[in-house]
C-alpha cells in the first residue's frame, strides 16, 4: 500500500469519526458517579441478604476505553457500551453458588433499589436501563476465589463454572494501548478496537449466520494483529493491514493465543478454530462456532480489507466521492455525518 499522508482528507475524516464513536466525554463523570451509587446500593442489599461481597472491580469496555457511543437512529442502530458491574461474592450456602439463584437474588436487589428502572435478566447478569442518563448497566454476580483477589469464578446458565480475572482482562488491553501511545502518530490500539467494534455492527446486520460476534473475540483478534503489526501512522493503513492478517488467520484456522499470563496449551485438534482467552487458556471463546460462522467472519475481513485498499486508492487520486462511499459501506451511514471536525 502506498504511504498515506497524515494530512490527507481520508485521515482527517477517520480521526474525526474515531473521536465521535467513543463514549461521550460529558457522560464519563455521569457513568462513574452512577456506577458508584449502584455498587453501593446493590452491595447493601446483598449483604443484608446474607451474601459477603468481596469486591466490585472495574470492568468491561468502559475501563478498557474501547466502548462505543449509543446511536439509535434510522437503520444505523449501535447499542453502544454497557457498563459492567461485577459483584464478587462469597455465599454462605450452596444455593448461593447457583447462577439461577444468584440472578434471582440480584434481580430482587435491583427491584428493591430501583423499582421504576427497566430490568432484564440475561444468562449471567441483570441489565438495568436508566432512561434519564440513557445508560445501561450489567450487574454480574461472580464467585470469589479463596486467597486470590484478582481471580473470580464466572457462572454460566448451563452450570459451567469458569475461572477468569476481570483485572487481567483490563490489563491485557490497556498494556497494548499504553505501548501504542508511545508510537509516532495519533493512532492508538484502543481506538482501532473501537473502529473494529463499530465495523462489526454493520456486518452483523446483514449476516447469514454470524449474528453475534462478542467484543471479547474482537479484543483478542485485534491484539493478535497488533502484536504482529502494531499500529501505523493512519487508521486506514492500520486497519487494512490488520484485516489482511486477520482474514488470513481465520481462513487458515491459525490459532490465536497469548503468553501474557501463562503458557499456551497444546492445540485442540477437534476444534473448528481456537481463539484462546489469555486469562484462562482452557477457554476457547469461539467454541460454539462451526464451519459456517468461522468462514463468514473470514469473508467479512477479506472483503473489508479490499474495501480499505479502494478507500486509500480513491483518496490518493483525490476521488472524495468514491472514498466516502466505501467508508460508508464499512462503517455505516453515521460515518457520512460524523467524519468532519467541528469548527
Amino acid at each position: 500500500m502506498t504511504q498515506l499522508s497524515t494530512r490527507s482528507v481520508l485521515h482527517r475524516r477517520m480521526c474525526a469519526f474515531v473521536d465521535w464513536i467513543r463514549t461521550d466525554d460529558n457522560k464519563v463523570d455521569t457513568i462513574r458517579e452512577q456506577a458508584a451509587e449502584i455498587r453501593a446500593r446493590i452491595r447493601g442489599q446483598a449483604e443484608k441478604d446474607g451474601l459477603t461481597v468481596r469486591s466490585t472491580p472495574n470492568a468491561g469496555s468502559f475501563e478498557k476505553k474501547t466502548g462505543l457511543r449509543r446511536h439509535l437512529q434510522g437503520d444505523s442502530d449501535v447499542e453502544g457500551q454497557d457498563v459492567d458491574l461485577p459483584f464478587v461474592v462469597s455465599p454462605h450456602d450452596e444455593d448461593g453458588e447457583r447462577i439461577d439463584e444468584l440472578l434471582n437474588r440480584f434481580n430482587r436487589y435491583a427491584e428493591a433499589t430501583y423499582p421504576f428502572t427497566q430490568r432484564k435478566k440475561t444468562r449471567s447478569s441483570i441489565q438495568l436501563d436508566f432512561v434519564g442518563t440513557k445508560l445501561r448497566y450489567d450487574l454480574v454476580p461472580m464467585l470469589a476465589v479463596p486467597g486470590n483477589d484478582v481471580s473470580q469464578i464466572l457462572l454460566r446458565a448451563n452450570g459451567e463454572r469458569r475461572r477468569t480475572s476481570v483485572q487481567k482482562h483490563i490489563e491485557f488491553v490497556t498494556r497494548r494501548t499504553g505501548e501504542s501511545n508511545l508510537m509516532k502518530g495519533r493512532v492508538k490500539f484502543n481506538e482501532c478496537v473501537r473502529l473494529v467494534k463499530w465495523w462489526r455492527e454493520f456486518r452483523q446486520s446483514n449476516a447469514r449466520v454470524l449474528r453475534d460476534v462478542p467484543s471479547m473475540v474482537l479484543d483478542l483478534m485485534c491484539a493478535h494483529a497488533y502484536d504482529r503489526i502494531q499500529v501505523k501512522e493512519t487508521y486506514a493503513e492500520t486497519l487494512a493491514q490488520w484485516f489482511s492478517l486477520m482474514a488470513a488467520t481465520v481462513q487458515r484456522r491459525e490459532r490465536i493465543a497469548f503468553t501474557d499470563f501463562g503458557l499456551i496449551p497444546a492445540a485442540n485438534q477437534a476444534a473448528e478454530w481456537e481463539v484462546l482467552d489469555p486469562v484462562n487458556s482452557g477457554n476457547n471463546v469461539i467454541s460454539q462456532w462451526g464451519f459456517a460462522e468461522v468462514d463468514e467472519l473470514g469473508e467479512w475481513l477479506e472483503a473489508s480489507c479490499d474495501m480499505l485498499h479502494r478507500v486509500v486508492a480513491a483518496d490518493l487520486r483525490g476521488d472524495d466521492v468514491e472514498s466516502m462511499d466505501c467508508l460508508v459501506d464499512l462503517f455505516g451511514n453515521p460515518f457520512r455525518h460524523h467524519c468532519e471536525t467541528e469548527a
